[in-house]
């Protein structure tokens, strides 16, 4: 017997992520847990070889057939692939027999990373088109298959998205097929980003009956001249559906396109004469301009609704089973894995809603603005249309003293903090009055800072006992850490209440190079800076003005304090310190 998980005119059931996980008992195997990625639910498992193996909510009847000894054994795998139509690399192939069921399968590697062969014109229209991520593109397509957009009754059908399968191995750089030049520059600019790379990823769909239209044309035999009619009128269809639905697939092909022939030759419509279709291939599916922008908008109302009160969720709230709740130093966290990298994240309160906001895939590959010329500190909106700034932690390193002046021997004394007491330092602060940026999650990289020498260990040997929830240390020396904060732009309460561009944050020293505020406001801000440090328990121990953010309103204004000064905020907390008693 075969299984078609594909089927033109099944329709889909959304299930959300808790009634899914529910649903799944009694039907897995032992030792999985639920991941939320993207906003798509998995069932995560690890497979006999080594390998992980990622099942959607169409995956999870048949995760036996799914396993890689009943589809991707060397011996059956050569012997029964078929490989399609198209520049991927791609496969048709049959499962072994499970419980006297055959499963049809499409197997596809995915080509991330790897450079968009394009035709030109197609090249001139989407000059920045990148293929997919895994995780990416089934989170599109599981939008596109719910239909939530656009006019309710265009159906779009595709195939099904079973699974994702992570083989065990690591490629070397040669073996990818990829331009070393640029995952060179992605290493440089976006750290844990090799293991993207060097790993592979086996996207599973179910097989789709029918025949793509270069299929049909052939089977008609028409002339090349009817058969140019056909495409066009058949290509012009879809595109114009899809992007009604918002949606686009910038190398949309004839062999894109499945439809389904009846006996007598013709094609299968449905009942109001429309043509009966499914789009295939989704590595270069994406959301229209208009659709994106919706789906930020939406996005970013969601986290800043959250964000307001991300330390008011009550702790008695289950939390989803890849996400643990963890403090440290005093801080709450939503602590998770970023599977896309293999590193970890904490992200700052007690609501695990915002903890995919954070993602590195959400903000690494985004267009960023250096704000330092000495540090590793960029400005970025991410894919959801949130601005962050992030800084690359200068842990363990010892404190360039240049301009340090008599307090050098303070400075290296103390040491950089660690991310997790800057956060804690942070919120401290902001309790006792100081103002501050916002501290809003902490990333790990997934890997190895190889090259790195870490000069001053005590931060590590002060936090050795602290431990994340799957036993590794919070602080490792061989990883990078970075620190994510809040652009400000406004207060969390107030932008939650109405979204906007408040204000236009900028540091002190950059305020005087524009001439905004003259050499004495400059020094006056350093004072009264210093002054309220000191009555809040605090010490910069080189507080510069570049330390110091101040606030523009849109009508390019000062925001100014109850007593006429220009409003400050402390912005970077390496070398910050309590004031000790007595």
């Amino acid at each position: 017997m075969n299984s078609g998980v594909g089927n033109l005119g099944a329709n889909d059931l959304i299930v959300p992520g808790a009634q899914f996980a529910a649903a799944c008992l009694g039907q897995l195997p032992q030792r999985t847990d639920f991941i939320d990625l993207l906003g798509v639910t998995y069932v995560h498992s690890k497979t006999s070889d080594g390998g992980d193996l990622y099942l959607t909510r169409y995956g999870v009847s048949f995760w036996e057939h799914l396993l890689p000894e009943n589809w991707f054994t060397r011996e059956w795998f050569l012997a029964n692939r078929e490989r399609l139509v198209g520049t991927s690399v791609v496969y048709r192939v049959p499962t072994k027999p499970v419980r006297g069921t055959v499963l049809d399968l499409v197997v596809k590697w995915s080509r991330v990373g790897e450079a968009v062969p394009l035709d030109t014109m197609t090249i001139n229209q989407f000059i920045n088109a990148e293929f997919n991520s895994p995780f990416e593109e089934f989170a599109l397509l599981m939008e596109l298959r719910a239909g939530r957009t656009g006019p309710p009754d265009i159906r779009l059908r595709t195939q099904k998205p079973l699974a994702i399968y992570v083989p065990p191995e690591r490629l070397q750089l040669w073996q990818t097929g990829r331009s070393e030049t640029k995952i060179a520059a992605k290493l440089a600019r976006h750290p844990g980003v090799e293991l993207d790379i060097l790993r592979q990823y086996v996207l599973l769909y179910g097989w789709i009956k029918g025949a793509d239209i270069t299929e049909a044309a052939s089977l008609w035999q028409i002339e090349p001249e009817e058969r140019k009619i056909f495409f066009d009128r058949t290509m012009s269809l879809v595109v114009h559906e899809l992007e009604l639905k918002g949606y686009r697939v910038v190398d949309m092909k004839p062999q894109h396109i499945i439809v389904r022939m009846r006996p007598d030759g013709s094609l299968l419509r449905d009942r109001n004469g429309e043509l009966v279709y499914a789009v295939v291939d989704y590595e270069l599916l994406e959301r229209t301009p208009e659709h994106e922008q919706t789906v930020r908008s939406q996005h970013r109302q969601h986290y800043l609704r959250h964000m307001a009160r991300r330390f008011e969720v009550s702790s008695a709230k289950p939390l989803p089973s890849h996400l643990k709740a963890v403090n440290i130093l005093g801080v709450d966290y939503v602590y998770g894995h970023a599977e896309s990298t293999g590193g970890r994240l904490w992200v700052v309160g007690r609501d695990p809603d915002l903890f995919n906001y954070f993602l590195p895939e959400r903000w690494r590959r985004t267009p960023k603005e250096t704000l330092s010329s000495s540090n590793q500190v960029f400005f970025t909106r991410t894919k959801d249309n949130i601005n962050l700034v992030w800084r690359v932690s200068r842990v363990g390193d010892t404190p360039w003293l240049a301009g340090a002046s008599g307090r050098a021997r303070e400075i290296v004394n103390h040491g950089y903090n660690s991310p997790f007491e800057e956060f804690a330092l942070a919120l401290e602060m902001g309790r006792a009055g100081m103002r501050t940026i916002y501290p809003r999650a902490i990333y790990m990289t997934g890997h190895k800072a190889d090259s790195r020498q870490i000069a001053d260990h005590r931060r590590y040997d002060m936090l050795r006992e602290v431990v994340t929830p799957d036993g590794q240390p919070v602080l490792s020396e061989d990883r990078e850490y970075i620190t994510i904060w809040g652009y400000w732009n406004g207060p969390d309460e107030l932008l939650a209440a109405h979204d906007g561009q408040f204000y236009r944050g900028i540091s002190a020293e950059q305020a005087y190079l524009e001439q905004i505020i003259p050499m004495e406001a400059l020094a006056e801000i350093l004072d009264r800076a210093q002054h309220r440090l000191a009555l809040c328990g605090f010490e910069d121990l080189r507080l510069k003005s570049d330390h110091l953010l101040i606030s523009i309103d849109p009508a390019k204004r000062l925001v100014l304090d109850t007593l006429s000064k220009p409003e400050f905020r402390l912005c970077n907390f390496e070398l910050v310190r309590r004031i000790e008693k007595g």
